[in-house]
């Protein structure tokens, strides 16, 4: 009797699984237009971003205080100059909390918002299965709120690898 229920049960759990997982976006695609609350404890809409600058980043970590999360926000912190040049304006996504966001960008003095996904709604938006952390991955999204690049994995090389596709794109 227990081998059924436990075939159901992981049935069930596969299913869910399965389910929970949007399609991943694609470069080229239309950027989500969602909300999240930011790090300031304020509503922050991405499209309102994406029309008001040349570029959005959006740069997921999975968890905010921790040792890859750290270095890539660093990157970005660390370029933000040069990534002001060419008209990017950078938003960092988790699902920590709004304290805990917080505490994060006054520790590395990070001047970009960081937005608390708790709901995971973000996360989901983006193609992500919201089922745990979110993946690392960083999308560049152009003014008129379309994907023109996607990475995935990066920690201290963040920033580096968003400059080499802009400046690639002003060469060719």
């Amino acid at each position: 009797m227990k081998l059924p229920r436990l075939l159901l049960a992981m049935s069930l759990f596969s299913l869910l699984l399965g389910s929970a997982r949007a399609d991943a976006l694609k470069v080229g695609a239309a950027a989500p237009v969602v909300a999240g609350m930011t790090d300031a404890g304020t509503k922050l809409n991405l499209a309102d971003v994406y029309k008001n600058n040349d570029y959005t980043l959006v740069w997921f970590y999975p968890r905010a205080l921790t040792g890859g999360c750290t270095k890539q926000g660093c990157s970005l912190r660390d370029a933000n100059a040069e990534l002001k040049k060419h008209g990017v304006a950078v938003v960092g996504v988790s699902n920590d909390t709004v304290e805990k966001q917080k505490e994060f960008k006054e520790k590395n003095n990070f001047p970009f918002p960081l937005l608390a996904d708790t709901d995971k709604a973000v996360v989901k938006a983006f193609g992500q299965s919201g089922i745990a952390f979110p993946s690392r991955e960083a999308y560049l999204i152009d003014r008129s709120g379309k994907v023109v690049y996607h990475d995935k994995g990066q920690t201290d090389k963040q920033a580096e690898m968003v400059l080499g596709f802009l400046k690639s794109k002003k060469t060719s």
